[in-house]
């Protein structure tokens, strides 16, 4: 099959190579894949900042294809079965464990820049029919850390949602937040990115290069009072200023680090507003498979910036590295 080697940490270490076809063992489905995307996770693999595979080894966290074979003692799914697995294989549901952090595709194990993966069949969810495989594919990590945000913000009709950046994640939370009746707020260094935004429905945007102090311009958009949930993906760069936009009793989802890993804050504010500081580290198959339901009902599309064919996995790292994406970047496996 056609495959990815990831052979040393460095993008320019991604070899187009022949591998062997995995076959999948108990309990186990072989997927036809036919597109993948790119998250900052794949970058930071990529570079050799996350994970321990041995090198080399097929990365892509995020995939969607159809099944081919399934394994003995795999029940209710079948081949030609259109299918999404989650990120974290051995995580079906509930409270993540000590054993659902080891198999992450793309990571510790194959991931989707391959022809065929092999994955348990309690990973999988079902696409609907309404998505492609290439918009499928942008779905377990982003659109599941998007969900679990607006999930655990208790975000509701009237409630306010601060978004930091228009990448997948930002923009899944946009998408559940107004279909949950929310008022979004959203930043980003570009106004033709905010433009775009507020075609998808975004209420107020802030332009954070003119505007440094955009966590003032949120308590002023919002009479004082602030973000009942602010879906923190930047870190350490931004974290002083989601403390200063949050509500009373709000929620700061922390879901990136693109800014930095190390923090300097102060406590006083978690105290006084009585902040939930929530960590995330996407979310369950059972998690995925909520947010694809609420994206069948209500009929969300995933935003797609650009879609590179599989010889071109390479470009699809570079475009992401550089920043200029609006939402996903997408690779397809069949172009």
């Amino acid at each position: 099959m056609r495959a990815f080697h990831l052979t040393a940490a460095s993008i320019d270490a991604l070899k187009r190579v022949d591998a062997p076809t995995p076959r999948p063992k108990p309990d186990e489905v072989l997927i036809r894949l036919h597109a993948a995307s790119l998250n900052y996770l794949d970058l930071m693999v990529a570079s050799g900042r996350f994970g321990n595979a041995i090198m080399p080894f097929i990365p892509g966290t995020d995939g969607a294809g159809e099944i081919v074979e399934t394994g003995s003692g795999v029940q209710g799914w079948a081949a030609g079965d259109r299918v999404v697995p989650g990120l974290m294989i051995d995580w079906p549901a509930g409270t993540l464990t000590a054993v659902g952090v080891k198999r992450l595709r793309g990571v510790t194990m194959p991931g989707s820049l391959a022809d065929y993966a092999v994955v348990p069949a309690t990973s999988l969810v079902r696409i609907p029919d309404q998505l492609s495989f290439v918009e499928a594919a942008t779905l377990p990590i982003a659109a599941t850390t998007a969900w679990n945000a607006i999930v655990t913000g208790r975000v509701r009709p009237g409630s306010t949602v601060m978004l930091l950046g228009t990448g997948g994640v930002s923009l899944f939370a946009l998408q559940f937040a107004k279909a949950a009746g929310a008022r979004v707020i959203i930043s980003s260094a570009s106004d033709e990115k905010l433009e775009r935004a507020r075609s998808l429905g975004a209420d107020v945007t802030i332009n954070y290069q003119s505007t440094p102090a955009w966590d003032e311009a949120v308590l002023a958009a919002t009479d004082g009072l602030g973000a009942d949930l602010i879906v923190e993906t930047v870190g350490g760069q931004t974290f002083a200023r989601s403390l200063n936009a949050a509500a009373a009793a709000g929620t700061i989802f922390v879901v990136g680090f693109v800014g930095g890993m190390e923090l300097t804050i102060p406590v006083l504010p978690i105290n006084l507003k009585t902040l939930n500081i929530v960590g995330n580290n996407t979310g369950s198959t059972a998690n995925l498979a909520d947010a694809v339901r609420a994206i069948a009902m209500a009929g969300i599309k995933p935003v797609i910036d650009r879609t590179y064919g599989f010889e071109r996995a390479v470009d699809a790292y570079r475009f992401l590295e550089s920043a200029a994406h609006f939402g996903k970047v997408a690779i397809d496996l069949d172009a």
